[in-house]
């Protein structure tokens, strides 16, 4: 985990990241907020630093409304980006308890092999099977506009890069062909950390 860079300036990274950000609402009118697992860098944040910015600038908005989480998984590198087992399971513990009560999707995208192996075999046992029971695979970005409103939500540009890449898998594609204009955007900040534009809306 990151020691080198202070607590606050390390908040004020996940905000300048955007790494938590409501965006939108899915098909059911439940606002989303949207996750982007590759910039969990454990190399530049630490555990406290997302607990800390959890609890003042996420967990007072979702008061007692539902919700769902859109968790891009797209490009997470465990040695890099993956903070643990355990950090996950004490950024879980801090999360209110009405605020799990009203969690009623999360639309993973682009699982991985292992990510999927993983929270199928200890997925129960850390997070519990109520929690677990709310997750849904997104294989492609086609099939996530079935849940969420598509113009409502910024799907960075190397998750659409990504999916260009699974097009000629078969196996991963299934053939799916998008029926909506992409929207290119600039970057949106400089950061230690690589950055993406606003694409694929």
């Amino acid at each position: 985990m990151c020691t080198h860079i202070s607590l606050s300036d390390q908040e004020q990274l996940v905000e300048k990241l955007e790494i938590f950000k409501f965006q939108g609402r899915d098909k059911n009118g439940h606002k989303v907020l949207r996750i982007i697992g590759k910039f969990l860098s454990a190399r530049f944040l630490s555990v406290d630093a997302l607990k800390n910015y959890l609890e003042e600038n996420i967990f007072p908005r979702l008061k007692k409304k539902p919700f769902s989480v859109l968790y891009l998984h797209t490009q997470v590198q465990k040695s890099e980006d993956f903070p643990g087992i355990s950090a996950l399971r004490s950024i879980y513990d801090v999360i209110p308890i009405n605020a799990r009560d009203n969690l009623q999707a999360i639309y993973f995208v682009h699982p991985s092999l292992q990510a999927k192996l993983f929270l199928a075999t200890f997925g129960r046992l850390h997070f519990g099977s109520r929690l677990y029971g709310k997750l849904r695979y997104i294989n492609r970005i086609d099939y996530l506009w079935d849940h969420i409103r598509r113009n409502e939500v910024k799907i960075p540009e190397f998750v659409c890069d990504h999916d260009e890449d699974l097009e000629g898998h078969q196996m991963l594609d299934c053939g799916v062909e998008s029926d909506h204009p992409r929207v290119c955007g600039a970057p949106f900040m400089d950061s230690p950390v690589t950055m993406y534009s606003t694409r694929c809306i």
